[in-house]
This record gives structure tokens, C-alpha cells and sequence, in this order.
């Protein structure tokens, strides 16, 4: 699904990331930790491009996105991202948030066609949108806060409609990052839960964070980011009981 080859990008002269090598696999639960300005989100940026690599290769689904010849964004409809800080638009309501995206793809594949080979009018494309939209409010208990601004929600709540809002696309894979640091204590479960749900759906996902927990039950692999390269990368159990970097090493002990 997405194999990165020698992934490197410097910001300033700077390295963040000095030659990165992974594959991740439909249905990999791949959880990234590292220290602070490890470069583990630089590297989530970069996998769909939202930070443009300084070389190497990120092939999606049999395309190298990297290349600057290619229209990133029809790729990007099937890679979600949730952001630390939710990313929500204010000036929208709940479900129109959710909405945007699936109508705004959608009607621009029609406008393609000529008018007499379209399927579907703008009007019944918002009118299937907003069904979607309202049966994954549903499955995270807001439905009721469909017609409300994001400035009323809790913290916890922005999170939920934010990784709804990346699955109103039906993406291959979501990327998220740090989702649960933004938030209140209390809010991080409700959270958690949702991404546990959607791991145990099949969903392929990419995650940086500072949940050893969630990392240590919920993954099929975890990756130590340090100094822009992987210093290790394994399965949770022998991760996190049997650490062989001793940069890991010394990383666990303070963390855990």
C-alpha cells in the first residue's frame, strides 16, 4: 500500500529525516513514537506529501507520489489525515465539516462529464453526502451536534467528528497525528476507543503518539523514530519487553 524508500527532507540545511525505509501493508496498525523533534510527524507529513520530501520515493498504491509530475490531490482522497489540533472549520457546521470534501470530489468528477452523461445533480450528491455524514455522527453518538459549530464541542468531541470527517472520504489508509495530545485527561478515552474501533474494522493506520498503551494493545508494529531514522522497528510485545536500541532503551525508561 505504501512503501517509502530512503525518505529524507531537510528544512534549512537541516536534517529531519535521513534516509527512512518502511513498508506499511493493508491493514497495518503501525504506531511511530520517538522524543520531541524526532522527526516522526515530519515523517507523517511527508506521506502524503503534505511536507514535499527532499528525495526519495513514497509509492501509494503503485504510484510514487513524491514525484512532483504527479496531481497529489486526487491521491490524497484516499489517505485521511487528523491533525493534534483537530483542523475543524469553524465558520461550518458539524455535518458540513463532514460534508465538504465528498461533495466538493464528487461534483468536480461530474462537471468531467458532459451534462448528458451525468449521473447525479449537485443537489442529490450533497443530499447522499449528508446521509453519510449523518450515519457516521450516528456511530460516534453526536448526531445531535450536527447542526452546531465546532466552537461548542469539548475537545474530545472535535477529535471524533475530526476522524469521521477523514472517513467520509473511504480513504485506503488515515494518518494521524497525535491525536490525543490536544486533549483534556478525560477526554482521551472516548478517543482511543473510536481508533480501536476502526482497528479492529481493518482500517489501515498511521500513528504518532505518546499512547504506549494504545501503542503496546492496539498495533501490529511499532517504529522508534529518533535523529530523522528508524532506530527500531517490531512487533509491540517484543518492542516494548525486549528493546534492542539502547537510544529505546533509555526512551522506554523515562516514558513508561
Amino acid at each position: 500500500m505504501i512503501d517509502v524508500i530512503n525518505l529524507k527532507k531537510d528544512f534549512d540545511g537541516v536534517n529531519v529525516l535521513n534516509g527512512i525505509n518502511v513498508k506499511i501493508n493493508k491493514g497495518d496498525i503501525v504506531c511511530v513514537i520517538g522524543p520531541s523533534g524526532s522527526g516522526k510527524s515530519t515523517f507523517l507529513r511527508c506521506l502524503n506529501c503534505m511536507e514535499d520530501p527532499s528525495s526519495g520515493q513514497i509509492i501509494f498504491n503503485g504510484v510514487d507520489i513524491a514525484d512532483m509530475s504527479v496531481d497529489i490531490n486526487i491521491h490524497r482522497r484516499k489517505m485521511g489525515m487528523v491533525f493534534q489540533h483537530f483542523n475543524l472549520f469553524n465558520n461550518k457546521t458539524v455535518i458540513e465539516n463532514i460534508m465538504l470534501a465528498p461533495v466538493y470530489t464528487r461534483w468536480q468528477e461530474q462537471k468531467k462529464l458532459k451534462k448528458s452523461e451525468r449521473t447525479m445533480t449537485k443537489a442529490q450528491i450533497t443530499a447522499q453526502a449528508k446521509e453519510e455524514a449523518m450515519a457516521l455522527l450516528r456511530r460516534i453518538g453526536l448526531e445531535d451536534k450536527a447542526d452546531v459549530y465546532p466552537s461548542t464541542l469539548s475537545g474530545g468531541q472535535k477529535q471524533r467528528v475530526a476522524i469521521v470527517r477523514a472517513l467520509a472520504m473511504n480513504p485506503d489508509v488515515v494518518l494521524f497525528d497525535e491525536p490525543t495530545s490536544a486533549l483534556d485527561p478525560e477526554m482521551v478515552g472516548e478517543v482511543l476507543d473510536l481508533m480501536k474501533s476502526l482497528a479492529k474494522e481493518g482500517l489501515t493506520m498511521v500513528i504518532v503518539t505518546h499512547e504506549m498503551g494504545f501503542a503496546r494493545e492496539v498495533a501490529n508494529r511499532v517504529i522508534f523514530i529518533d535523529e530523522g531514522i528508524i532506530q527500531e522497528e517490531n512487533e509491540p510485545k517484543e518492542f516494548f519487553e525486549n528493546p534492542k536500541n539502547e537510544r529505546l532503551q533509555v526512551f522506554l525508561s523515562k516514558v513508561l
